[in-house]
């Protein structure tokens, strides 16, 4: 197979369009070099092609199964996960003196791209241990990082979000599970988790359940939410595994996709109680979970990306090697079939995944690069790079999610009638991605969250710092003979979304945030797009820099894709956002005002 990803356009993003190389000024990541990071490259692409992609279709198959005693999964998951524990990618980000390798997370994630890429199901349970890990390096004390924290970096034990109830769903304000303080200073928690992959297992020692409950007599709403970590098997002060927790598994979910990735329903508390430590401060869970959520946000958009990125690259090799068809010219059934991608409606749908899903890995990276820059870089550097996250997060999260899975969608068109059967991959990763626009905060909720949250906070500040970036390079090409018209039409919708801001900044002044929020969507197809358009273009112009005539062929042929890809999106995707814009301007309230008998 492998048809992951392609590792020259990875390179050309980490090192010609976001200059990774930059990233060793940092004290932190202070001698590592390009070798170095190409050695990593290297391990995780020779690790996801062996030990993960092999066993994709089988876990897809044969998915986790509960016998009423344990969760049964296939060998193969457990073997993949101790190869990648012991390369050491679990802590691959983290702090050395906590066994990490400390790389750069820009890295880290170029690296998961090919996990991701491979095998996203098998993949999910270290992404949410290292979340997990990452949470707990900021917000836990003393005793849980020694206690919990290095084993998660170590991969010794695995962790879980735990937010959703049956009753509640994405209502977090209307969770019931209780917190039962201790004479101890500890807690024991009663109440019910759904929806929680990775919620057992026996593929580590252990799994460290990160749990939102309210201590009794808290406020009601969101406000009175806390922070529990709650282990499968708490660790005893010599570091030991005591004897197992309140926590038991209550049944499993069975997904469309990512059905390696087993999803539990979870009771807390059917006897004396699950025995928890409060994470930070009390009633102040929700702003240290989003800290772990924006994360996995980050990772459900670059999942999604690379779920799109291998099924085009499958419906390319197909459309290469099928030969189905004659030239429309072509009178004489005796004349030999040609190859599929002679086809222009064929070449049609072969771009448009490359858009989507090269446009979304180049925003992704991006995203991380910017990760890097917060943490790591001088006050108005880190500033900079936490309100361009800000407003970015959400997009980050759900323009990959949705247009990757068009992407997946246009795959299987071009398999045709093979294209749904399970003789190709493509089936399996469009129902793997289907699952994307709903992790980790559905879209609608990434919608209001940017457009009810993010479009005003600071004044604007977030928001207007990205119009500014996207001007910026627009106005660097706009006398250009080879991006002009690319380059003008980027700052006219920039211009756009400037004055529709406005609008709807007044709109929720004057007439409440809901006008505002009916067609948040909208705005985050759109600003997304924009987005989009403005990586492609950053693409386009480094592609274009770097032909020269002693290329090789498949060297000037991946370059001149750059700049064809570009052209294609502005020519047919950007335009699709006019009709948006106009409603949004507008304020149409047709979704708003409809009642529920006229359904």
């Amino acid at each position: 197979m492998p048809h992951m990803l392609r590792r020259r356009d990875l390179e050309f993003l980490l090192y010609a369009v976001l200059d990774a190389e930059r990233l060793a000024a940092f004290p932190r990541y202070h001698g590592q070099t390009r070798a170095d990071f190409d050695a990593i490259l290297d391990l995780a692409e020779q690790l996801a092609e062996e030990q993960f992609q092999t066993h994709a279709a089988k876990v897809d198959r044969d998915e986790p199964q509960f016998d009423g005693e344990r969760v049964q999964i296939i060998p193969e998951v457990k073997q993949a996960l101790d190869a990648y524990v012991e390369a050491g990618f679990v802590g691959a980000a983290f702090d050395a003196e906590l066994g990490g390798l400390q790389l750069p997370y820009l890295i880290v994630q170029a690296a998961s791209a090919f996990f991701y890429a491979a095998n996203v199901a098998t993949s999910g349970y270290p992404m949410l241990t290292v979340a997990a890990a990452n949470l707990l390096s900021v917000y836990g004390d003393k005793e849980q990082r020694e206690h919990y924290l290095k084993p998660l970096i170590a991969g010794r034990f695995f962790g879980t979000m735990c937010l959703s109830e049956p009753q509640a769903g994405s209502s977090l304000a209307d969770i019931r599970t209780r917190a039962v303080p201790q004479a101890d200073g500890s807690y024991r928690l009663f109440g019910n988790k759904m929806w929680i992959s990775g919620g057992e297992h026996d593929l580590a020692d252990n799994i460290v359940h990160l749990v939102l409950a309210k201590i009794e007599g808290a406020p009601a709403g969101v406000r009175g939410i806390s922070l529990f970590l709650v282990p499968k098997y708490p660790v005893a002060a010599d570091g030991s595994l005591g004897a197992r927790n309140d926590v038991r598994l209550a049944g499993l979910n069975h997904k469309m996709g990512y059905r390696g990735t087993v999803n539990t329903v979870l009771n807390f508390g059917e006897k004396q109680g699950a025995w928890g430590s409060l994470i930070g401060k009390p009633q102040q869970g929700l702003a240290a979970m989003f800290h772990m959520m924006n994360e996995a946000r980050i990772a459900v958009g670059l999942g999604a990306a690379c779920l799109a990125y291998s099924g085009y690259l499958h419906a390319l090799d197909y459309a290469t090697t099928r030969s189905q068809g004659r030239p429309p010219g072509a009178k004489d059934p005796a004349e030999p079939m040609v190859p599929l991608i002679r086809h222009a409606d064929v070449k049609r749908m072969l771009l448009q995944q490359k858009v989507y899903a090269e446009g979304s890995l180049a925003l992704c990276l991006y995203a991380a690069s910017l990760v890097d820059e917060q943490k790591n870089g001088a006050p108005e550097t880190a500033l900079r790079a936490r309100r361009l996250l800000d407003v970015l997060t959400p997009i980050v999260k759900s323009w990959p999610s949705e247009y990757g899975l068009k992407a997946n969608d246009l795959a299987i068109q071009v398999h045709g009638g093979y294209g749904y059967t399970r003789d190709y991959p493509v089936e399996r990763l469009y129902r793997d991605n289907r699952l994307n626009p709903i992790h980790e905060g559905t879209k609608g909720i990434q919608a209001m969250d940017l457009l009810g949250r993010k479009l005003r906070q600071e004044d604007g500040a977030a928001f207007a710092l990205l119009l500014k970036e996207i001007s910026k390079t627009a106005r660097a090409h706009e006398d250009s003979d080879d991006f002009g018209e690319e380059a003008a039409a980027l700052y006219q919708y920039k211009l756009r979304f400037e004055s529709l801001g406005e609008t709807l900044v007044r709109a929720a002044a004057r007439k409440g945030v809901e006008p505002a929020l009916a067609n948040a969507t909208l705005f985050l197809d759109a600003l997304g797009h924009l987005v989009v358009a403005w990586q492609w273009l950053i693409q386009a112009a480094t592609a274009l820099s770097q032909r020269q005539a002693e290329l090789s062929e498949e060297e000037r042929g991946f370059l001149d894709g750059k700049v064809l890809a570009c052209r294609y999106f502005y020519t047919y995707e950007l335009p699709t956002i006019e009709p948006s814009l106009d409603l949004l301007h507008d304020l149409d309230e047709i979704c708003l005002r409809a009642k529920q008998e006229e359904f």
